[in-house]
């Protein structure tokens, strides 16, 4: 595609945004994988791209969190891989399959995960965490893996989904979430791109220069999560899971 200097703005101030909301919460490519299509790429080239632009974002924010100690490294040696093993298979699967099926279902996901999350006023507040068990572990892993997967053959919510599990399972508060959902995010970032990379469905040149502003974005969310802590996180959560509801929802009735 040809790269104007408005294309040029276009990408870095919906990178910026993108990053900046997907470093707290996740559910960055609620804007920026829209912003790749309505610039009218095609939408396996616009998955891949903004695969290279998120992988960007994630690795920027991922060693933001790791440098102040906000994630579990016991945890995350356990739950990388599966996360990336799903995204593989997922970028894999997308290829080939339509996508229907799971917008209806991220819809229906989503909308529970905002409902708990709203009227359970203290969910995420306080750290819970008390160590791992067997069930914890084993259902972590396979959580992981489908969202993983879900990252790879679709994207947009991954980080929220990561981060609410990080939560609800484990007992972590919505800091020490994030920052986990954030390693995870982009250990499926990295295999998808991979993938996405060797079938020819990136655009390198645009990809770059969004990802280059999703690194300032990702720096300063992530910073800022983790000085505001819970009361700034938990609302930006609600916030991008009701928005990302409203998009999907949009999309099916009236797309």
């Amino acid at each position: 595609m040809d790269i104007d200097i408005t294309t040029i703005i276009l990408l870095a101030s919906f990178g910026f945004l993108a990053a900046f909301i997907d470093s707290c919460v996740g559910g960055g490519g609620l804007i920026s994988l829209p912003a790749l299509l309505g610039l009218g790429i095609p939408p396996h080239l616009a998955l891949g791209t903004n695969k290279l632009a998120g992988t960007i974002s994630s690795l920027t924010s991922s060693i933001t969190f790791m440098r102040m100690g906000k994630y579990d490294k016991k945890l995350m040696l356990v739950l990388v891989p599966f996360s990336f093993i799903g995204a593989w298979i997922g970028a894999l699967t997308v290829l080939d399959v339509p996508q229907q099926f799971l917008h209806t279902l991220v819809i229906i996901m989503m909308g529970i995960i905002f409902i708990y999350t709203l009227l359970n006023k203290r969910f995420g507040f306080e750290a819970k965490f008390k160590g791992y068990t067997t069930f914890t572990i084993s259902w972590g892993i396979l959580f992981a893996f489908m969202i993983g997967f879900y990252d790879g053959f679709f994207g947009p919510g991954t980080g929220s989904f990561f981060v609410f599990l990080m939560v609800l399972l484990f007992g972590y508060d919505f800091v020490i979430g994030a920052g986990n959902g954030r390693i995870l995010n982009l250990a499926s970032n990295i295999a998808a791109l991979a993938v996405f990379i060797w079938h020819g469905k990136v655009i390198f040149s645009t990809g770059l220069i969004m990802g280059a502003a999703m690194i300032v974005g990702a720096t300063l969310g992530a910073n800022m999560a983790v000085k505001t802590g819970v009361k700034y996180v938990r609302p930006l959560f609600l916030l991008v899971s009701l928005s990302l509801i409203t998009k999907m929802v949009y999309e099916i009735l009236f797309v």
